[in-house]
């Protein structure tokens, strides 16, 4: 059963602004190829840490709200936790993806 999920990523783009655009591209490609449907990207643009992290004082934030399996979760947190360029994710499930429209047509007959 899909799920929604919102996933924040903070970016590693010290010294490469102009490649940010292409770096949240390449993520959401990551995203889709492990069978993920992204729904809306937000750019939260550069934030400054509370605290030094991994020695980085400001990172660039991305929130990608996607539907996807909890399997599927699971083999893109371990590809961002090996990319270089993500340095810290959060993820948290919004719920059950609803069904679309034939679904619930195809559900409301049944009943």
């Amino acid at each position: 059963m899909k799920n929604r999920y919102e996933i924040l990523l903070a970016l590693n783009s010290a010294g490469k602004e102009e490649t940010n655009k292409d770096l949240i591209e390449r993520l959401e490609k990551a995203l889709a190829a492990e069978g993920a449907q992204v729904e809306q990207v937000q750019r939260l643009e550069r934030r400054d840490f509370a605290y030094p992290h991994d020695k980085l004082k400001s990172a660039y934030f991305v929130n990608y709200v996607v539907t996807a399996e909890p399997t599927c979760i699971v083999k893109i947190r371990t590809k961002f936790t090996l990319d270089e360029e993500v340095v810290m994710q959060t993820y948290l499930r919004k719920g059950v993806a609803k069904p679309s429209g034939k679904a619930r047509k195809a559900s409301r007959k049944k009943a």
